[in-house]
């Protein structure tokens, strides 16, 4: 199994948003969206703020493939559903990432229907560069 370089952990941690498509079931990348993530460890994680019913939380339901890019990194990622056991850490991991946003903003990604989609993104195959 292919994991996260350290860069690649620094680089997708520290950036304040990530765009994140998933491979739809003609095997084309659909339109990126614009989510937050969090570094938990050697691990990246996701949530969908509109819970399962969240227009790209379902498309990566279909194929649980996709890509992500943040900053300088492009990758293809496998889609996870997390160990809830650490729900708990990953809300901690918001809190510390995204604690400049008000309440109601933060708090959008720690609702249990939020909560109820955290998934793990696993890298796929070697880092891909974005063109300049």
């Amino acid at each position: 199994m292919t994991q996260w370089t350290s860069d690649q952990l620094d680089n997708v941690g520290r950036a304040e948003e990530v765009q994140i498509a998933s491979l739809g079931s003609d095997g084309k990348l659909r339109k990126p969206v614009t989510v937050w993530a969090v570094r938990h460890g050697e691990d990246l994680y996701v949530r969908s703020v509109r819970g399962r019913s969240g227009h790209w939380f379902r498309g990566i339901q279909e194929r649980h493939e996709g890509r992500i890019r943040a900053g300088r990194v492009q990758q293809d990622v496998t889609f996870v559903d997390a160990d809830h056991g650490i729900e708990d850490e990953i809300d901690a991991a918001y809190r510390a990432k995204y604690r400049q946003y008000a309440g109601s903003i933060l708090n959008s990604v720690l609702t249990p229907e939020a909560r109820s989609t955290t998934i793990k993104l696993v890298p796929r195959s070697e880092i891909q560069q974005p063109q300049r």
